[in-house]
């Protein structure tokens, strides 16, 4: 049975990562998801962008966009360009090989893996409903130099994640060592309180997906007031309505944590449509 590639590592279907890769060995590095539709990278202008600023806050010379277009061109086969099919592609920058110890060697060479993967098959309800989120133990440590970006060190999230077992379950929400909501595992988090749409800042901790960052601009379309600040969990969970969102199913409402529900309400399903068509 013949194999089907589904990853590069740096442009080479054959090539593999070395134990001496920094990514591998430190988590040096960073790494972005995104949608692919006939083929194509969706929002690839806001994804390049944020992928060159987050190898910039940890020195590493990112990838030019003309590379990792050629990847994404020899990975997804003619049956995905010809197709309507989504399907996932995830990038990862590493510094790329190195002695062992922390202090990075003067000149490396950037590794850049661009993986293929099916598209997730959302539960209808999660569109038509809403779905559920549990409140984490694990707590995010503060790291200002570090906060925002999109680096290969997950461990406070795969410890997370590795907290609940129920699948009705569909994310895990993380607080801040204050016991401030930041984010979920995989998701930004919004909470509307009126006309006004707060998110959390993220200045010492989580990640700024660049769904929130489109949700953030297109706000004004709906007449909402956007405020972006510290929310603790008591103040989130007093709020009107709450969406979660990310590159993949773009927004959902949440409608339970813990004891706590929201009923079915239409600010979810509003901002897929615009981040679909804007």
């Amino acid at each position: 049975m013949q194999h089907t590639p589904t990853y590069l590592v740096n442009g080479d279907f054959n090539l593999e990562i070395s134990p001496l890769d920094r990514g591998f060995a430190y988590g040096d590095g960073v790494f972005r998801t995104m949608v692919m539709q006939g083929g194509l990278p969706v929002d690839w202008p806001l994804h390049y962008q944020k992928l060159v600023a987050d190898c910039a806050v940890i020195g590493i010379v990112c990838p030019s966009a003309e590379l990792l277009m050629g990847d994404f061109l020899q990975l997804f086969s003619i049956e995905d360009i010809d197709s309507t099919k989504q399907a996932v592609a995830k990038i990862i920058i590493s510094r790329g090989e190195g002695a062992r110890g922390y202090k990075p060697p003067a000149v490396t060479t950037p590794t850049r893996v661009v993986i293929k993967s099916a598209m997730p098959d959302y539960a209808k309800e999660y569109y038509a409903t809403g779905v559920h989120l549990y409140v984490c133990d694990t707590r995010l440590a503060s790291q200002t130099k570090l906060a925002g970006i999109k680096h290969l060190n997950r461990l406070e999230n795969v410890v997370a994640r590795m907290e609940w077992r129920d699948e009705s379950i569909f994310d895990g929400l993380l607080l801040d060592q204050q016991g401030n909501a930041i984010e979920c595992t995989m998701s930004n988090i919004f909470a509307r309180f009126d006309t006004t749409l707060m998110t959390p800042e993220l200045s010492q901790c989580g990640v700024a997906g660049i769904t929130r960052q489109r949700i953030l601009s297109l706000a004004a379309v709906l007449n909402l007031t956007v405020e972006v600040a510290p929310m603790s969990l008591g103040r989130l969970l007093q709020a009107d309505e709450l969406i979660i969102c990310n590159s993949l199913y773009g927004a959902f409402q949440v409608n339970k944590i813990g004891n706590n529900t929201w009923s079915q309400q239409a600010l979810a399903k509003t901002f897929r449509s615009l981040l679909t068509h804007d």
